[in-house]
């Protein structure tokens, strides 16, 4: 008696005889349809359950440096460490889907990840903590590149900004709610019961996405693809012309966000501020920026291209980093605002950009783009806290500033390349 694959409940999206099927052939979901609206919920529940998981503990730093008795760069760890396993398992998982499916992979990975943080919040150490966080993180992989390649994939490609908006804006959802809502629970509750009840959300939130997501209609099963050949398609990505660049932007974008709240949590924490973790956590508020311009700025790119829509992200982002040197609390979550928007609208339309620009094999493109990205988060968020110990807030924001200014060029590089 064989037991049976977990992933049998979720069988493969298309049979490995199926074969390559032509842009005619392709059958898409058209925006406004039922199927879309199942697929942008299901998606959306998709991106919530990640960032809520995935930065839920950003906003405990502080704590969890008195707790276990560690510095600020080391507590970091805690999401850095996390957001590294996940850019490792992001690359896997991409090529993995490419012979499994997108769904199971996806429903999966939410679970898995879940339970990891439920187990990392209850840690009686802080390397188990760790350990179980990188876990997380591996698990997680599974969610963020399958989940772009599937809207490449589905979505007619005049809607794939907006319908790529929606998921980032469940992104931005996540993110907010689990800082937000972690912080606020801290009032109420323990920060380990806090993490916990952020876990059981996000239990139900994968619930839901396995009942809405509908089956993919377009994708090819490729089985038993050898390593060299994973190698090849990868590789073939990067010689993509403006590809590499689009990669750059979202690791230099991340990087600067994540390196600019990690810290700020430890700003605020100390004098002249003095804020409670409760009232630090509803900093991440701002986060509804984040909601409201990434639909947005799929919209626009769709409408008036993606190199203006990224510039107008690029600029809102500087001109918010800057604002944060001020000692006036107003000033500081007004720039907050101004960052959290405007990275969002960068990374959303990088999104984007990644499915119009690959040539096939969207599923290694999502992964190369997204491993670049979340290495931006784990090597910016680490060693920003360097910076952080030599210069105080005024270096993080020269930084953040200097990369803010090779996005700019990349961007405008990336749309002579198109042509635009």
């Amino acid at each position: 008696m064989s037991l049976a694959s977990p992933f049998d409940a979720f069988p493969p999206d298309a049979p490995a005889e199926t074969p390559l099927k032509t842009p005619a052939e392709k059958t898409f979901v058209v925006k406004g349809s039922a199927a879309y609206r199942r697929i942008s919920l299901a998606l959306f529940l998709a991106g919530f359950a990640t960032f809520s998981l995935l930065y839920a503990i950003q906003p405990l730093l502080p704590n969890l440096a008195a707790h276990y008795g560690v510095s600020p760069a080391e507590s970091s760890l805690a999401l850095s460490l996390t957001t590294g396993s996940l850019a490792i398992a992001i690359l896997l998982a991409g090529a993995f889907s490419e012979g499994f499916g997108r769904r199971g992979m996806m429903f999966w990975s939410m679970l898995g990840a879940a339970l990891c943080h439920i187990g990392a919040a209850m840690s009686p150490s802080w390397h188990m903590l760790l350990l179980l966080r990188a876990a997380e993180g591996f698990v997680l992989g599974g969610v963020p590149a399958v989940a772009m390649a599937y809207i490449s994939e589905e979505i007619e490609p005049r809607s794939l900004g907006t319908a790529m908006g929606l998921y980032v804006g469940g992104v931005a959802f996540g993110g907010m709610a689990g800082r937000v809502g972690v912080g606020l629970l801290m009032e109420l509750c323990s920060w380990s019961t806090a993490l916990t009840i952020i876990g059981v959300l996000d239990l139900i939130a994968a619930a839901g996405f396995a009942l809405l997501l509908p089956p993919s209609r377009n994708f090819v099963r490729r089985k038993g693809m050898s390593l060299a050949a994973h190698a090849r398609t990868w590789l073939g990505h990067l010689r993509t012309p403006g590809m590499a660049l689009v990669f750059l932007c979202g690791f230099l974008a991340l990087g600067s966000f994540v390196a600019l709240f990690n810290y700020l949590t430890f700003r605020l924490a100390a004098a002249p501020f003095g804020l409670s973790p409760g009232f630090i956590s509803a900093m991440f508020l701002v986060y509804i920026a984040g909601v409201v311009a990434s639909p947005w700025a799929g919209i626009l790119a769709d409408r008036h291209g993606r190199v203006p829509a990224q510039l107008i992200g690029v600029v809102l982002m500087a001109v918010g980093t800057l604002m944060t040197l001020s000692s006036s609390l107003v000033m500081i979550v007004l720039g907050l605002t101004g960052i959290t928007g405007g990275f969002f609208i960068i990374h959303s339309v990088a999104s984007g950009w990644v499915g119009r620009l690959a040539k096939g094999s969207k599923g290694h493109a999502s992964s190369l783009y997204l491993l670049a990205y979340y290495a931006g988060s784990s090597s910016m968020g680490s060693g920003g806290g360097w910076l952080w110990s030599l210069g105080g807030w005024p270096a993080i924001v020269g930084l953040v500033s200097a990369m803010l200014g090779v996005i700019l060029v990349a961007t405008l590089r990336i749309g002579a390349l198109e042509g635009l």
